[in-house]
């Protein structure tokens, strides 16, 4: 395989792979909500923490927080309540958007909570290092296993990617069909509406015998 093939699956599997590192702030009795599209059987892994306000200081309990990440269809994959960190790891039962909440816990006076929080998925979400102790293959053999997994996780995306635009499609063609019958509908209700108001017109002409 030449070095220009290597660097466009390389490429490829960077755009693919998920990885998401964020700091954020929350305040007291608030809820941000983090969501993320994943394919169906696809490795996520997530960590997340509190950040304490004082180093060197037990963290204060007004900066524990709930998390939960639940799936598309409100499977719940996690739950932490009045933590002050934590980690998850999930198979995707299903594709769709999971989405992982942050919750600050209720306090006066107000307090804000900064949070730090890594999502990865798909092909960075495996820990290469113990794949390698495990099977106590060379550093070669591992690049080979991750570009392999990356040309996977590509085709398993674009065929994804492919049935969400046919999706997409039937959603058009329906909608087209949809607003095609309201056009035809319209168009019947006013003429109808205008030929009640000539049959009006002429019959009250015909009455006052000006026709």
């Amino acid at each position: 395989m030449s070095k220009s093939n290597l660097l466009m699956i390389t490429t490829l599997g960077l755009i693919f792979t998920i990885v998401e590192s964020m700091r954020f702030d929350l305040q007291s009795g608030h809820t941000k909500c983090i969501s993320e599209d994943i394919n169906s059987s696809a490795i996520s892994v997530g960590k997340y923490n509190a950040v304490n306000p004082n180093e060197g200081f037990p963290l204060p309990d007004t900066h524990k927080i709930n998390v939960r990440v639940t799936s598309p269809y409100g499977n719940n994959y996690h739950h932490g309540d009045q933590v002050d960190s934590g980690n998850f790891a999930f198979t995707a039962a299903e594709a769709g958007d999971y989405t992982t909440c942050f919750t600050a816990l209720e306090h006066k006076p107000e307090t804000t909570v900064a949070i730090e929080f890594e999502w990865k998925t798909g092909v960075a979400a495996k820990d290469w290092s113990k794949i390698a102790k495990k099977e106590k293959v060379e550093v070669m053999e591992i690049e080979l296993k991750k570009l392999l997994d990356t040309v996977t996780s590509i085709h398993e995306e674009m065929f994804h990617l492919r049935v969400r635009e046919e999706e997409m499609q039937q959603l058009n063609q329906s909608t087209n069909s949809k607003m095609a019958g309201l056009s035809f509908l319209s168009i019947v209700v006013c003429l109808s509406v205008a030929g009640l108001q000539l049959w009006h017109l002429k019959s009250h002409f015909e009455r006052k015998k000006l026709l």
